[in-house]
């Protein structure tokens, strides 16, 4: 067993293995990166206007961490066929995907956008009864919600293109947001040159302008540049029976799990934010903090998702197991990296925020519990997101977040909050365990290996 996972007897060449591996990732941490970009501008800015502001926008922006999850669910259900199917060449079915994709992405949407516009009050009273933070976020997400359909246009395209290896276009689409973001922020937030003083109104013109400017060059580049797989008009209208039975099977617990795990990631907000505006403000920082550390995992993870399933699609499962060994040390790797650089860049960023004493404490605090729960979650993410959904294996990921988060941290941590009235540092760490505790959960099911499937038909079973 331990010398087929090595991949000793399958001649496989680890140098270009990690070289082929790591011109997936390196593109990829790059547009996480810059993703986590366009929120750590909105944060730190924000940060320099005052802790209300910046804890309304950031409690505002729950919605749209739901919202994305949901589009992660969709494309990381699709990823599962895209990347067996790039491992067959078949583009005529991956295109097939990519329009169920984007209606499902669209529909998605606009459930979102029409309670963003019509009643941010009351979405963001439920992260906080702190009224001057829900003023403040009200305005934020009203603006923001109308970029959701340009998101899901853009997440949705760009994520189908990861699995099948052209990952540089996303890197392009995001570097040029990324600017546009922080040009039209900096103008509207502090009023330079001459603009109105708009502060958290500003950020979010800013951000609506950089997902505009997204779509805009996603369409473009589906228009004149892919002539691999494009988007077609009668995908989006006419779905393939046989397909959308398989997507529904594969997909559907990859989105009802990125649903509770986002639902649940986002309780773990509103349990902090009834603790008061300076737990808000320094776990908005934490957050930040923890994107960043995580951008090369991330990659690491949506790689393994690519890799095994093209691997899996070309009926090679002992390259795959093979290969899935390497994946889950690189995670390893790269999440302990990342836990000591969220340690070592702690008292910098406390020093630069405008925050109080009491926030800073929490800050702190918060930075340390980071510090190992990135390592538990580059490892499981990987599992998970990665290992796991490339080979079909999509429902165990579902089981085990709504135990691990729902039967255990978010109950515990919110009896600890509210019964018990415990302070915020024992409150944040209960919440914080989840990761911690899928770790054995996920070895355990790795060692059973019923992650190795091939999950693609022959076309001959497809519609015409």
């Amino acid at each position: 067993m331990r010398r087929m996972e090595s991949g000793d007897n399958l001649n496989i060449d680890w140098k270009n293995f990690y070289k082929n591996v790591f011109a997936l990732v390196l593109p990829m941490a790059l547009q996480n990166l810059i993703n986590v970009g366009v929120t750590a501008t909105d944060v730190f800015m924000l940060g320099r206007v005052g802790e209300k502001v910046l804890s309304g926008a950031s409690l505002a922006g729950q919605i749209q961490f739901i919202m994305m999850l949901i589009f992660f669910g969709i494309t990381a259900g699709s990823t599962v066929l895209t990347a067996q199917y790039w491992g067959k060449r078949d583009t005529n079915t991956i295109e097939k995907i990519l329009g169920m994709g984007l209606t499902a992405g669209i529909l998605v949407a606009a459930v979102f956008t029409l309670p963003a516009f019509f009643m941010p009050e009351t979405l963001v009273g439920i992260y906080t009864s702190d009224q001057a933070v829900v003023t403040e976020g009200a305005k934020y997400l009203r603006i923001v919600g109308l970029s959701y359909i340009f998101m899901a246009v853009t997440q949705v395209y760009l994520n189908i293109m990861r699995s099948i290896e052209r990952v540089v276009v996303a890197t392009v689409v995001y570097f040029v947001s990324l600017f546009v973001n922080i040009i039209i922020n900096a103008v509207l937030i502090f009023g330079l040159f001459g603009a109105p003083r708009l502060e958290i109104v500003g950020a979010a013109i800013g951000t609506l302008c950089a997902r505009i400017t997204e779509t805009l060059l996603v369409l473009l580049y589906a228009r004149y540049k892919n002539d691999i797989v494009k988007i077609r008009l009668r995908n989006l209208i006419h779905i393939d029976r046989v397909l959308l039975f398989d997507y529904v099977r594969y997909a559907m617990p990859v989105v009802l799990n990125e649903m509770m795990w986002g639902l649940g990631s986002s309780c773990n907000t509103a349990i902090i934010g009834h603790l008061g505006s300076e737990a808000v403000a320094a776990n908005s920082v934490a957050q930040v903090a923890r994107q960043l550390a995580q951008v090369v995992v991330f990659g690491i993870s949506n790689a393994t998702a690519i890799w095994l399933g093209k691997t899996l699609g070309e009926k090679k499962k002992e390259h795959a197991r093979a290969y899935a060994g390497r994946f889950i040390l690189l995670s390893l790797m790269l999440g302990a990296l990342g836990g000591g650089m969220i340690l070592l860049a702690g008292p910098v960023v406390i020093r630069v925020l405008t925050l109080s004493a009491r926030s800073q404490s929490y800050l702190r605090f918060m930075f340390f519990v980071m510090s190992y729960f990135v390592v538990g979650q580059a490892f499981n993410t990987t599992m998970v997101c990665g290992v796991f959904r490339s080979g079909g294996d999509t429902k165990f990921g579902l089981y085990m977040d709504v135990l691990s988060m729902w039967g255990c941290s978010i109950l515990l941590g919110a009896a600890a909050a509210f019964v018990f009235h415990a302070g915020v540092p024992v409150v944040y760490a209960i919440l914080m365990s989840d990761e911690i505790i899928k770790v054995p959960v996920c070895l355990w099911r790795y060692r059973k290996y019923k992650w190795l499937n091939d999950v693609t038909r022959e076309k001959e079973e497809l519609e015409g």
